[in-house]
C-alpha cells in the first residue's frame, strides 16, 4: 500500500512535469511534509485510504493555534499558504482514487484582514535609502544597481536575481523577467535604472564573472547567481543606516513602486500587467488613500473649499 509519503513524492513530481516554479515545489514539499508529520506524530495516519474529515479538521484548527519562534500566531496569508499547499495534494489524491471526493472540500481558506499594504517608502525615504549605499566599491554599484531596478520597475526579488544577460533591451528601455508559475512578461525599466544597470555589466559583472556559460546578470564574489539572503540582509544594512524606522525588505521597493504609480494617476490595468498580477483585486490595498491624499483631493474638488479661497 502506498503511503501518504510516496504520493507526495509523485505530487511534487507531477508538478514539476507540469512546468509549476520551483518555488511553488518548495513551498508544496514543505506545507505537506508538515501536515503529513503531524499526522503520523498524532493520528498515526500514514495512509492516504485511512485519511478522514476529522483529521482535517483537526489540522485546521492546529494551523489557526500555531505560533512563530516569536510566540506569535500565524498570519491568515500563512495559514492560507498552507491551505492552498494542501488542497493541491488532496486533489492529486482525489485524482489518483485513493480518496473519497468530500475530502476534497474539508480545507477551507481564512478571511484575511483588508489591511493597507505595510512597509512602504516615500519618494523621500527612498532617496535617504539609496544614498546611504556606497558606491566606491564593487559590491556597492551592484547593490545600488539592483536596488534602483527594483524601485524603477516593481520587479519581484526573484525575478530581479533570476535576470539573465540578453533579458534587458538597452535601446526600447525594457526587461524580460519571468514571473509567477513561469509566466514571462516584458517590463518597463526607467533611465536612471538603465545607466546603473549598463554601468554595472561593463565595470563590475565584466570583472566577477569567471563561467563564461553563467547566464546570471548580477554575481556574487564567487561569480555565481547573487544569493536572496545576502542581497535581504543587504538592503537590511541600508536601511539601519539611512536611520529608517520602518522595517525594510526587497519586498518594500515593489510595494513602493506600486503605491507611487498609483498615487501618480496610473492605470490600475496597467499596474497590473507591469507587476504580473493576474486580476486587479490583488490591488485593493493600494487603491486605499491615505488621509494626506484625501485631503489634497478635498481641498482640490470640494466646492465649498474653492469657494474659500
Amino acid at each position: 500500500m502506498s503511503s501518504l509519503h510516496d504520493q507526495l513524492a509523485e505530487h511534487l513530481g507531477r508538478l514539476k512535469s507540469l512546468n509549476f516554479s520551483p518555488l511553488t515545489i518548495r513551498q508544496s514539499r514543505y506545507c505537506v511534509g508538515v501536515f503529513l508529520r503531524w499526522l503520523e506524530a498524532g493520528q498515526e495516519v500514514t495512509e492516504p485510504e485511512r485519511l478522514r474529515a476529522n483529521h482535517l479538521h483537526k489540522w485546521q484548527k492546529h494551523l489557526s493555534e500555531r505560533t512563530t519562534l516569536r510566540g506569535e500566531g500565524l498570519k491568515a496569508r500563512s495559514i492560507n499558504k498552507h491551505v492552498e499547499c494542501l488542497n493541491r495534494f488532496l486533489k492529486h489524491l482525489l485524482e489518483t482514487g485513493r480518496i473519497p471526493r468530500q475530502l476534497g472540500e474539508v480545507v477551507q481558506y481564512v478571511k484575511e484582514p483588508l489591511f493597507l499594504p505595510g512597509s512602504v517608502l516615500s519618494h523621500e525615504q527612498m532617496r535617504k535609502l539609496l544614498w546611504v549605499v556606497q558606491m566606491d566599491t564593487p559590491d556597492g554599484y551592484r547593490l545600488r544597481t539592483m536596488l534602483e531596478v527594483l524601485y524603477s520597475s516593481g520587479i519581484r526579488v526573484a525575478e530581479l536575481l533570476g535576470m539573465d544577460m540578453g533579458d534587458v533591451d538597452f535601446k526600447n528601455g525594457t526587461a524580460r523577467v519571468m514571473g509567477k508559475g513561469r509566466k514571462e512578461r516584458v517590463v518597463p525599466i526607467g533611465k536612471t535604472a538603465l545607466q546603473y544597470l549598463e554601468g554595472y555589466i561593463r565595470a563590475i559583472r565584466a570583472v566577477v564573472v569567471k563561467d563564461g556559460k553563467e547566464k546570471a546578470i548580477f554575481l556574487d564574489g564567487a561569480g555565481r547567481r547573487f544569493p536572496y539572503y545576502t542581497f535581504r540582509r543587504q538592503v537590511k544594512a541600508c536601511a539601519k543606516r539611512a536611520g529608517l524606522s520602518i522595517e525594510v525588505t526587497p519586498h518594500t521597493f515593489r510595494r513602493s513602486c506600486t503605491t507611487e504609480l498609483i498615487r501618480g494617476g496610473a492605470n490600475m490595468y496597467h499596474v497590473k500587467e507591469l507587476l504580473g498580477h493576474e486580476s486587479l483585486e490583488t490591488l485593493k490595498h493600494y487603491a486605499k488613500l491615505t488621509i494626506t491624499d484625501l485631503k489634497a483631493t478635498h481641498e482640490k474638488c470640494h466646492p465649498r473649499e474653492r469657494e474659500e479661497r
